[in-house]
């Protein structure tokens, strides 16, 4: 009997092209996936926000829909807003000029997302590290019982490579 002592040329040879024609295969699947990522970041900032209009209008209602000139709500301690945050609404809606000034505190977005005001009712959010394309707009209420637009057209993943 002979004894096996390891593999032959032409078996590690064989083996070096199947891996090679599987790393071939592969690569292009993990090579675009930042797009993907910033992607699915910003979708996430989308969910945060209408999560934070969703809290805010419910507890001005719970508050008996307070009106005003500009009526404000006070949340305290909940998950969308930091304890104590005053909030300006419009039409029991936050408006969209807060996004700027109270961004982390009212849907938990950080240093990793810009927000701009297009206009004095238009606030929009775009990765600093994106392309400008990737980008969600806010518009604030227009009357009463309409929440705020999202307009999420720009967050696509040709947008946001």
């Amino acid at each position: 009997m002979k004894k096996a002592r390891g593999f032959t040329l032409i078996e590690m040879i064989v083996v070096m092209v199947i891996l090679g024609i599987l790393a071939a295969v592969a690569l292009p699947k993990f090579v675009n996936m930042t797009g993907q990522a910033r992607l699915a970041k910003m979708n996430g900032a989308v969910g945060a926000v209408q999560s934070s209009i969703t809290l805010i209008h419910a507890k001005w209602l719970s508050q008996g829909s307070p009106s005003g000139a500009t009526p404000t709500i006070t949340a305290e301690g909940n998950v969308a807003l930091v304890p104590n945050d005053t909030t300006d609404l419009v039409n029991g809606y936050p408006a969209a000029e807060t996004f700027l000034r109270t961004n982390e505190n009212l849907a938990g977005l950080d240093a990793n997302f810009t927000t701009t005001g297009t206009s004095a009712t238009v606030t929009t959010i775009t990765d600093p590290n994106g392309p400008a394309a990737c980008a969600f707009t806010i518009t604030e209420s227009t009357a009463a019982g309409v929440p705020p637009a999202l307009n999420v057209a720009g967050l696509t993943e040709a947008n946001c490579q």
